[in-house]
């Protein structure tokens, strides 16, 4: 367990860092001394040598899709539907949509909508990255499907409606709470009056407002620790509204942190639409629920899988793979019950730190990587509900001086690991610890960063909803603060004390928050300035260095070599950091390829190397030197003789070697058949790893994929990455 860095804390930081000037002059210079490695510039691999502040590039070298995306549309209703509105997140590539351009839908019934456009992040040309689009189709039939290509026309998005429309035509929201014995509410029409609120969407099409109060008794006393947030989304064509009602346990540094136990309704339009009895709400958790005021519109809508795919806003999974029926339907069916209520953790496993192979783990989880290759209606509840039920892990602190998650840019000495000695930060003397559980702190879901999955990036990109970019900028923030203060350098944010798949997934969900988040988020600068820091320090002590190992390995510290009594590693969670990097490498971010390209040795020689037999390469673990106070071996050779004595001498991949292992000739080890084996793992890696170019990674993706066996991922489909 990574937790074992507890009996470590004797190695603490000697010195200060003081977060806001470093942060800043990291962000703002070209290669300001003291910010790590150099700056931002290409490295004669074909990346242009401009980048945005996001520290991202558009590859000189890379394709991608010259025409506007299209939507599917289809009603759910078994009746006729008028002025349905709609409302999706869309990634666009590089060069193709500018700011002030605007967008018309085309129906494939050939009658036209307009859409509003409401940017949030920009390519490093000023081209639109992501926005939410809004729309009303004029009318549905039951069950009628269309299609709705975007073309450029029309007119970029008006200023924001005010709330007045809405609230004039008798609009309420509010939530009830009886905790302790005291009544407690917060009211979204209240907030809407008194001018309380930020505006999210704004245009003809729609509206929505941002807003956020402590749930107060009628005496006029704040909860101490329980808030309600609102999003309202107004549609004045469709006279219909999205109410969005978040409960949040979430102060960072509120006294006396604890669970509580309390009966819930939430209110709509006078309507119950939430009720609860005997709601457990743990501590820094929060739960979430929507509703719709006039009327829920009956309507799917399904992006382009392939197009989003195409402008690399995900990664690239298999285009002919065909999503098993069976498995949908599975999928389902079994979205029922406790694990989908609040505090629940829907389709994840609520103990991350539990061993084993699961869904959860990859770049995206199994369930939306199926959503997104089927677009089924079912793995969309899956995939959206999980996503809500993120907020049920007791990681959500917000900072109640912003409003914001709490920032290791203001706080560069918090920390979940560690003594409140450890938190005191020398630039001002003060602790920055968290304050100490006033109660009962348990919580049913136990999260850990090695086993994380990418609950919010596939939602908040599909949807455009504020819920899950926040929830993808808390559990950003969580693997950032959660380690000692000494071990990841304080305000710097380094990853390198973790264990390697924990790294692996800390730099995927870090790299994904700095690319989507929306441009005027102060938190987008801080995330690419973290990202920066870690892939300064990966830098520096591999690719740069010349001493670093020659197989390629990220030896960062004691987890990542101590497998066999310290001698050996385990090339899957070694491949879980390639795929990512290899995924910050698609998104843009120029520093990860040098590091990308570096780190594919490990993938590629497995496969190609003359002297190791690539039937070893999924091998669970593979022994790397003869001691655990040895220097680790030099070639991959000696790694395999180490590794596989036994079969050391046999011809790779024949009826001999099958049969002392008890596989099938041409058979990977590690559970070839399986979609979760060591073999699926290896995938990204590698696909990653021809992606960037890497000495001979063809020859090795041609080895890997003409193995005998392989897995089928038609009900599972997380590692089924290809090359670009």
């Amino acid at each position: 367990m990574r937790y074992r860095a507890l009996m470590k804390l004797a190695k603490l930081a000697k010195s200060a860092i003081s977060v806001g000037l470093v942060l800043l002059g990291c962000l703002l210079a070209a290669a300001p001394a003291g910010c790590g490695g150099g700056g931002t510039s290409g490295t004669g691999n074909g990346v242009a040598s401009a980048s945005g502040s996001d520290g991202t590039a558009i590859p000189a070298n890379a394709t991608f899709p010259d025409t506007l995306p299209s939507l599917r549309l289809t009603s759910t209703s078994a009746g006729v539907q008028q002025t349905v509105p709609l409302t999706v997140g869309q990634a666009f590539p590089p060069a193709l949509l500018q700011p002030a351009d605007g967008l018309v839908g085309q129906m494939s019934d050939g009658s036209q909508v307009p859409v509003q456009v409401d940017a949030k992040a920009t390519h490093a040309d000023g081209s639109i990255r992501h926005a939410l689009l809004s729309t009303v189709v004029p009318a549905l039939g039951p069950g009628q499907a269309l299609t709705m290509q975007l073309a450029k026309g029309g007119r970029s998005s008006a200023a924001a409606a005010i709330p007045g429309p809405l609230l004039d035509a008798g609009f309420t929201a509010s939530v009830n709470i009886l905790v302790d014995g005291i009544a407690y509410s917060a009211s979204a029409d209240a907030l809407l009056r008194s001018g309380g609120f930020s505006t999210w969407v704004a245009g003809p099409q729609a509206s929505e407002w941002l807003m956020s109060a402590p749930l107060t008794s009628a005496a006029g006393t704040a909860h101490p620790h329980l808030q309600a947030r609102f999003s309202i989304r107004h549609y004045p064509a469709a006279n219909r509204a999205r109410v969005d009602v978040t409960v949040e346990n979430a102060w960072a540094f509120a006294p006396a942190p604890r669970n509580f136990t309390y009966s819930v309704q939430v209110l709509v339009g006078g309507r119950t639409v939430y009720a609860n009895p005997q709601l457990v709400h743990t501590h820094h958790a929060r739960w979430r629920k929507t509703s719709w005021w006039g009327g829920e519109p009956e309507i799917d809508a399904a992006h382009d899988a392939a197009y989003l795919m195409a402008s690399r806003a995900l990664p690239r999974y298999d285009p002919s793979l065909q999503i098993s029926g069976a498995a949908l339907s599975a999928l389902a069916s079994g979205w029922t019950g406790p694990k989908t209520e609040p505090m629940g953790a829907g389709q994840a496993n609520p103990s991350m730190p539990d061993p084993g192979g699961r869904p959860d783990i990859g770049l995206i989880p199994g369930w939306a990587v199926m959503y997104l290759l089927s677009a089924d209606r079912g793995a969309r509840a899956v995939t959206f509900g999980t996503a809500d039920l993120a907020g049920s892990w007791p990681i959500h602190y917000r900072d109640q001086q912003t409003g914001r998650p709490v920032s290791l840019a203001n706080y560069p000495y918090m920390t979940l690991l560690g003594k409140d000695t450890d938190t005191v930060n020398p630039a001002t003397g003060r602790a920055e610890a968290f304050p100490a559980c006033g109660g009962d702190c348990s919580s049913p879901n136990t999260p850990d960063s090695p086993h994380q999955p990418a609950f919010s990036y596939l939602p908040y990109l599909l949807s455009g909803d504020h819920y899950h970019l926040e929830e993808l900028q808390f559990w950003t923030m969580f693997n950032l603060f959660q380690d000692n203060p000494g071990f990841r350098e304080a305000g710097k944010g380094l990853f390198k004390p973790d264990q390697v798949r924990g790294q692996a997934w800390s730099m995927r969900t870090l790299g994904e928050a700095a690319w989507i988040t929306p441009d005027q988020d102060p938190l987008k600068l801080q995330f690419a300035g973290f990202l920066s820091n870690n892939l300064d320090w990966y830098i520096a002590n591999f690719p740069a260095n010349p001493n670093a190992n020659r197989l390629a390995i990220l030896d960062t510290n004691e987890y990542a070599i101590e497998y066999d009594g310290g001698v050996g590693v385990a090339p899957w969670q070694d491949d879980f950091f390639t795929s990512a990097i290899g995924r910050l490498d698609e998104l843009g971010f120029v520093k990860a390829r040098p590091l990308l390209s570096w780190k594919a040795t490990f993938a590629v020689r497995r496969m190609t190397d003359p002297g190791f037999c690539w039937i070893f390469g999924s091998n669970y673990t593979l022994k790397v030197r003869d001691s655990a106070s040895s220097p680790l071996y030099p070639s991959f050779s000696e790694v395999y003789r180490a590794s596989a004595p036994a079969q050391a001498g046999l011809p790779c991949g024949g009826a001999a070697m099958a049969a002392s292992l008890g596989l099938q000739p041409g058979e990977m080890v590690g559970f070839s058949a399986t979609n979760i084996g060591y073999p699926s793992n290896l995938q990204p890696a590698l696909a990653y790893s021809v992606n960037a170019g890497a000495p001979d990674a063809g020859s090795a993706w041609d080895v890997f994929m003409k193995r005998q066996v392989k897995p089928d991922y038609s009900d599972g489909p997380q590692f089924a990455v290809v090359p670009r």
